[in-house]
């Protein structure tokens, strides 16, 4: 059902009518951004403090909280929302496709200067400190699913030069997988649904493992990102993993805002920046301890559930809103739902990632040693042209 207010307003598809959502995000510029809607995350945000075991429930905290869940799922592909505000000839039909992405185009062709100065910027700052590949915890977010479709293709390209500091969450059993990773597949028993609880669930065991290694940081991406671990190193170093250093890059312009309950009838609105899972994001050492009240043995998911967020938007929750740390941007780091045929300096870029996009191929333009039919997602490429001697590669000149 679509709903059309005259103010800006989130229009979602829900199952059965629901009254409209009074947006946290968006302005009259921002006409187009596509989400999926969940109605389980129309549920309240509460107030409360994590206590080992508990099984509270909470009470309604109103529209805001709903918003807030409904924002941080275009990070999971669960939601289909559009912010805007309509004029005086608006239509009331839901945008075409057309113009759902273009606004969002046009803001991607704004970043293209931002990510050209990023890399020089990043090149240019003396390191804090040195670091080396073994200081890093790398998380992979997977599923049984996509073990052949995406695990196989990073497992054939950056990881194969990163084995020893990546580690790879999953949610079944796969012997052949076993017997190629060993103990760095981690099987987390977690549901292999694509919600906020699953989410949560494999998000708390990535935490809890870095804790208990002695890495000094902790970077988060999904099975669909090529990570350069060169570029990672470089933009790590700029940073001292003893201090608070949260570092990634934000799918929104604005922050996310929710409502807590902070007793029976006081309510307080929180505002906050996070890092989308999608492009990938990186903790220090010296903050992921600082956050331990709240996402340490089985606590972050009962702060998701609190919070009702998902995973990275839970993260950005505890650090900005509860410690009070903010966000670094970097635009080093790229997810599928920006245009990616607009990224430039490919060797200078810590993630990148494929998808599509009304229907079309979303992929970076790069003329590599394979057409797009033998490397659709262009990772084969990108791989070939920073490591040239990989055995399976044509000779060429590297990046």
């Amino acid at each position: 059902m679509w709903a059309l207010m005259s103010r800006p307003r989130l229009f979602a598809t829900l199952p059965r009518p629901q009254r409209a959502l009074k947006p946290s995000i968006g302005s009259a510029k921002e006409r187009s951004t596509y989400w999926w809607v969940n109605a389980a995350f129309q549920q309240p945000v509460s107030m409360w403090k994590p206590t080992v075991g508990s099984t509270r429930t909470f009470t309604s905290a109103g529209p805001r909280a709903s918003a807030a869940a409904v924002t941080c799922l275009l990070v999971t592909g669960m939601l289909v929302v559009t912010v805007g505000q309509p004029g005086s000839g608006d239509s009331e039909e839901p945008p075409t496709s057309g113009k759902v992405f273009s606004a969002y185009f046009r803001k991607l062709a704004r970043e293209r200067r931002a990510i050209s100065v990023a890399a020089q910027s990043s090149a240019s700052v003396p390191p804090v400190e040195l670091l080396t590949p073994d200081d890093l915890f790398i998380a992979v977010k997977t599923t049984g699913s996509y073990h052949r479709e995406r695990l196989d293709l990073l497992l054939e390209t950056w990881i194969s030069r990163n084995m020893q500091e990546t580690y790879v969450f999953t949610d079944a059993e796969d012997k052949k997988l076993r017997k190629r990773m060993g103990a760095h597949l981690i099987n987390t028993n977690c549901s292999a649904a694509h919600n906020r609880q699953a989410l949560s669930c494999k998000m708390a065991q990535e935490y809890d493992a870095f804790i208990n290694s002695n890495k000094k940081w902790f970077c988060h991406i999904d099975d669909d990102n090529y990570l350069n671990v060169g570029s990672l190193l470089k933009l790590l170093s700029q940073h001292s993993h003893t201090q608070d250093v949260y570092v990634g890059r934000p799918s929104l312009e604005r922050p996310v805002e929710a409502t807590e309950r902070l007793g029976t009838n006081q309510m307080k609105q929180v505002r906050f920046w996070f890092a989308t899972g999608g492009a990938g994001f990186c903790l220090s050492r010296g903050l992921a301890l600082k956050m331990k009240p709240w996402a340490s043995d089985g606590t972050f998911m009962a702060t998701a559930e609190h919070i009702r967020l998902p995973d990275d938007c839970t993260v950005g929750y505890i650090i900005e809103e509860l410690l009070g740390v903010s966000l670094i941007r970097s635009a080093l780091f790229h997810s599928h739902l920006e245009n990616l045929g607009l990224v430039l300096d490919i060797h200078h870029q810590v993630t990148l990632s494929y998808g599509t996009m009304e229907n079309n191929r979303n992929t970076i333009n790069l003329k590599g040693p394979f057409s797009i039919n033998e490397d659709p997602t262009r990772f084969r490429s990108v791989h070939c042209l920073m490591y040239p001697d990989t055995p399976w590669c044509p000779s060429l000149h590297p990046l």
